[in-house]
């Protein structure tokens, strides 16, 4: 048995920055003391979910990696000895911005990064307005505490992107998210895209053999242009088991801060009983490359 104890942050957020990332700061902390050594945080946890408009003022937003947030969560992270996933809105050149997720090794040091690759383009969803798809492929990045598979929200749709994690020897996918309610929907249909997001992502978790996490936040934001009702954030944070089985599943509503403890090498004795990976037909799957396939 290999236990790792994993700790989350579901929050809301506010248009104070500095309030939110000392509430960040508070909840890490907190949970370094209760145990964790590895904490994961929501998408674009410093700010309000800006990409429900359109605006060239929240360009200022962006902010170099190496910059002011590594800094902070380096000094967090090696205060408290924890491995800290973060989301950050990258400047990497003027006119050149990414959906950035960070991961900081227990010394302060960023052990890597990953860049977004899937970005929508939705009603009060205009990331494409702002983020420039990722460029650094689907590469898990070694850390203290294991090799995570990690990637930001829409990734989390795409069986594709979990498998190429998982075949390049991620022994965990984590998921930091921005997702919620349409306030126009009815509550059934807001239910059944809850329980997608939450199905597929299990899916993912037994197809690969490895845990899953996935971390959002919650609630509601105003859409400042008006033109929505805004997004409330269904929370629901999640924690998943190699063999899709819900380890812990946060509230829809309410702030949790939250340590599960995971056992590691559970994956390996999944993969033995459902050797997924063994019966894969490769040459087969050429197709997968293509668009679609018309004939």
């Amino acid at each position: 048995m290999r236990e790792l104890k994993i700790g989350f942050l579901q929050q809301h957020n506010t248009a104070d920055r500095k309030d939110n990332m000392l509430r960040l700061a508070h909840g890490i902390t907190d949970l370094a003391q209760r145990g964790a050594q590895l904490i994961v945080l929501q998408e674009l946890h410093n700010s309000l979910y800006f990409c429900q408009t359109e605006d060239v003022e929240k360009f200022d937003l962006a902010e170099p990696i190496p910059g002011p947030s590594t800094a902070f969560f380096g000094e967090l992270a090696r205060e408290n000895g924890v491995v800290i996933v973060t989301s950050l809105f990258e400047r990497r050149a003027p006119g050149l911005y990414h959906n950035t997720a960070v991961v900081i090794e227990s010394d302060g040091s960023i052990a890597g990064r990953y860049r977004k690759m899937h970005i929508p383009d939705d009603p009060a969803y205009y990331e494409k307005f702002y983020f420039t798809p990722g460029d650094m492929g689907f590469n898990p990045i070694d850390t203290s505490v294991g090799r995570l598979g990690v990637m930001v929200c829409w990734d989390q749709w795409y069986p594709e992107a979990a498998r190429l994690m998982a075949l390049r020897g991620a022994e965990i996918l984590i998921y930091p998210t921005a997702i919620g309610y349409a306030l126009n929907d009815t509550a059934e249909e807001q239910q059944r895209q809850r329980e997608a997001w939450t199905t597929v992502q299990r899916g993912h978790a037994v197809a690969n053999g490895v845990p899953v996490i996935a971390v959002n936040r919650v609630g509601h934001e105003p859409d400042p242009s008006g033109q929505t009702e805004g997004i409330l954030f269904w929370g629901s944070s999640f924690i998943a088991g190699p063999q899709g089985e819900l380890l812990y599943r946060a509230s829809e509503d309410e702030e949790e801060s939250i340590i599960v403890n995971i056992d590691m090498a559970h994956g390996e004795d999944v993969r033995r009983w459902w050797p997924f990976l063994r019966d894969r037909r490769i040459e087969e799957y050429t197709g997968i490359t293509k668009r679609f396939i018309d004939d």
